[in-house]
């Protein structure tokens, strides 16, 4: 389970830092190589997530996976953008979150 945990983390910050890069590139003016890098970034991202424990189907771990990215763009909006998540958003973050742990953690039998 750690393993797996890890592997959201990772898969979730490739995918909020690399859209993030294209972000700037795109809506900010940035480098293109910005742009390329966070392209590069979210190819790493995909596969990331394919790395799941085999139990898990493909809707499954992305719908897992969509709990562990509210709460990492939250904590992300916070840390890098300033932006304090307000009451409703940190109880819909950990809703989100509680119902990713039952999809990817709930006992299953192959």
């Amino acid at each position: 389970m750690l393993k797996s945990v890890l592997l959201f983390l990772l898969a979730g910050l490739a995918e909020i830092g690399g859209g993030y890069l294209v972000w700037l590139w795109l809506r900010e003016g940035k480098s293109i190589w910005l742009g390329v890098l966070g392209a590069l970034i979210l190819v790493l991202y995909g596969i990331l997530l394919t790395l799941q424990p085999q139990i898990l189907d493909f809707g499954q771990v992305y719908a897992a996976y969509g709990g562990v990215f509210i709460v990492l763009s939250l904590l992300w909006g916070w840390l890098v953008d300033g932006r304090t998540p307000d009451t409703p958003s940190l109880v819909g973050a950990f809703l989100a979150l509680l119902g990713a742990a039952v999809i990817a953690y709930w006992p299953r039998t192959v």
